[in-house]
This record gives structure tokens, C-alpha cells and sequence, in this order.
């Protein structure tokens, strides 16, 4: 797997350096913190010039810089389940999430949140690859991100040992700044399309509505996990 761009390779430089198979920087390039980055976890760097990257590069906006990694290793989902019943994260459930653009943003966001994880389901969803990693920026390092084979048998699973869940419903919901929202807890997330499947939306304790004072579209998904997932933080930030 390849990794492109300033951000990705020097957060992965720094949280994992022994992932960093190979290394390629652009020569006459400013990428001062990845070659910084790179000499102090003692990784040897290959210099090209722009040709080489536009050639073996297919068109990405790599800025320069490109590392060989292994495959995306995912996160055990009993890790994930234990650290939600420990209170030690909130595990976010993605249903029918299938643009990597997306999904790279969501996984951005919660690193940057702190808090929480992340669970996709095995079948129709983006999974993890380069784009992915790529809008990312990182974040894939500080965040588990594990797969579940039924996103309903799951919930159902993490309900009966007293797990709140909570999903996004535009309809028949309760605005968000008036929900109780009680930890340990788990947020469903669905397409921008379809929104949650029927079959996941009865596993559902609470159903919340994101305010939108504004024109009446829908925000994506990846707005939608954020804006939600900020406001279980700030409950957490002012009851301490």
C-alpha cells in the first residue's frame, strides 16, 4: 500500500516508523518536516525527481512525498466493544458509507475529536485503502478502526450489556441539544442516500436530528459524525 502526502507520512513517521517500508521524497521540494521526521526515527529516504513521481504516482496529489506501507491492519471488534464498555472510547457505526473521500474525513475528524472509534461494516462500505489514508491525514493512527460482519447483530450485543445507541434520523428524532446523551454509548451513522437501514434503525435506543436553521438540504456523512460526536464531547467536557 502507498501512502502520499506531507501530513499522512509524517504522522505515520511519528506514530509507527517501522510501518515505513520504503520512502520517496521529491527533490527541490519544502518538505522539511517529513526529512526531520524521517532522520530522527533514523528512516532512510530515497530523492526523485518530479518525473518519477508523475510516472509512478498515476496522477495523486502525493505533494512530493510517498512511503511504501503494509495493508490496513483493523482494529479486533471485541477491543473496540471493550474499550465502549470501559467508557474509554464511543464506538461510531458507519451504514452504507461507500465514498473513501468520506470515510478519510470521518476518521480525520474523530482523531482530532479524541474519544472515539470507529466500526464498518464488511459489506457495503468503503474500506480502508490509499485514498482513504490520504484525506485521512493521519488520523488512521490515533483512532481503532475495526469491521463487523452485521452491524445489527452487534448493536443488539452491545445494547444487552447496557450500551446506549444513538443514530442519526432526520424524521421521528429528537434534536440533539435536548438528548440525553449517557455514556457508555454507541452512534450510528448512515448514507447520505438511504440514511440508516431499516433493519439497524430498530436497534436504535435514540434517534437524534442535527439542527439545520439554514436551507433544508442534508448534511454528509462526514459532517453528520462530526457535528454529533462534538456534542457527546462537550457533554463529557462539561459534566468532566
Amino acid at each position: 500500500m502507498r501512502l502520499y502526502g506531507k501530513n499522512p507520512v509524517a504522522e505515520r513517521i511519528k506514530a509507527d516508523p517501522g510501518s515505513i517500508k520504503k520512502l520517496y521524497l521529491q527533490k527541490r521540494t519544502e518538505l522539511s518536516e517529513v526529512v526531520r521526521e524521517a532522520k530522527k526515527a533514523g528512516i532512510a529516504f530515497v530523492s526523485v525527481e518530479r518525473s518519477w513521481f508523475d510516472k509512478n504516482c498515476g496522477g495523486v496529489h502525493s505533494q512530493g512525498v510517498m512511503a511504501e506501507v503494509p495493508e490496513f491492519e483493523y482494529a479486533q471488534l471485541s477491543q473496540v466493544i471493550s474499550d465502549c464498555l470501559e467508557n474509554v472510547s464511543v464506538p461510531v457505526f458507519l451504514d452504507g458509507v461507500t465514498d473513501p473521500q468520506n470515510l478519510g474525513s470521518i476518521i480525520r475528524n474523530l482523531a482530532c475529536l479524541g474519544g472515539f472509534s470507529l466500526v464498518l461494516p464488511e459489506h457495503r462500505s468503503a474500506g480502508v485503502n490509499e485514498t482513504v489514508l490520504r484525506v485521512a491525514s493521519g488520523g488512521e493512527n490515533y483512532i481503532k478502526v475495526a469491521r463487523t460482519v452485521n452491524t445489527a447483530t452487534t448493536l443488539k450485543r452491545i445494547k444487552d450489556k447496557g450500551v446506549l445507541t444513538a443514530g442519526a434520523v432526520l424524521e421521528e428524532s429528537r434534536n440533539v441539544l435536548e438528548a440525553d446523551l449517557i455514556l457508555p454509548m454507541a452512534v450510528v451513522i448512515g448514507s447520505e442516500g438511504k440514511g440508516i437501514r431499516p433493519g439497524i434503525l430498530k436497534n436504535l435506543d435514540l434517534k437524534v436530528n442535527l439542527p439545520m436553521p439554514g436551507a433544508p438540504l442534508s448534511y454528509n456523512a462526514a459532517v453528520a459524525a462530526s457535528l454529533l460526536c462534538y456534542e457527546i464531547n462537550r457533554r463529557r467536557w462539561t459534566n468532566g
